[in-house]
């Protein structure tokens, strides 16, 4: 004991296993809070590829799946829908897919497809985020009386063609967006991945 009365082995022995002892509480506490800045199971499917079987899509049908929480629309087009695009140019704001973030290389196209008969868009009007209705019939509508089918959002009155390109008169400015997309087998779409990226 030194002249003071204190024990500096006791005190060194006790500030040793006070800073321990908190260097253990505080990777306690980090645990949970490193772990809050991983993502969550949820936004790890958000983010993930989506597979849509496309075997039961009757021609002139769509389907709609989900993609980062977005709608997806996969539409089999009958050979009388791909006639009708060719003659569409003058009636369009971007016939020519110009915004070339729009869609992938492969789909820069006039059927913005990687198949003809396929198509796959965001439904998400680029207008304001609206989901635009699946109208294919080839007949007048209350909406256009020359209508060719295609895609109609009732929000606003924005009107795409069957490869999801907006018509001139439209509020939306541009085409419906082409994700990523691939096939992983005649049936099978994966929205989300391409081969050219992966």
């Amino acid at each position: 004991m030194s002249q003071d009365g204190v024990n500096k082995a006791r005190r060194t022995l006790l500030v040793g296993a006070t800073a321990g002892v908190g260097a253990v509480g505080a990777g306690f506490l980090a645990v949970p809070f490193v772990k809050s800045w991983m993502p969550s199971e949820k936004a790890k499917a958000a983010g993930a590829p989506a597979k849509i079987d496309v075997s039961k899509v009757e021609p002139g049908a769509m389907v709609t799946a989900e993609w980062r929480g977005k709608p997806v629309y996969v539409a089999r087009r009958t050979e009388d829908m791909l006639n009708t695009l060719e003659g569409l140019a003058g009636r369009l704001k971007d016939p020519e897919n110009a915004n070339k973030a729009q869609q992938p290389e492969y789909a820069d196209n006039v059927y913005r497809s990687r198949k003809p008969e396929l198509i796959v868009l965001l439904g998400v009007c680029t207008h304001l985020g609206c989901a635009p209705k699946y109208v294919p019939e080839v007949e007048p509508q209350p909406f256009d009386p020359n209508w060719q089918g295609g895609w109609f959002c009732p929000c606003h009155g924005s009107r795409f063609d069957l490869s999801g390109r907006v018509y001139g008169g439209s509020p939306a400015s541009d085409n419906l967006v082409v994700p990523a997309y691939m096939f992983e087998s005649d049936n099978v779409v994966v929205v989300g991945v391409d081969e050219e990226n992966a």
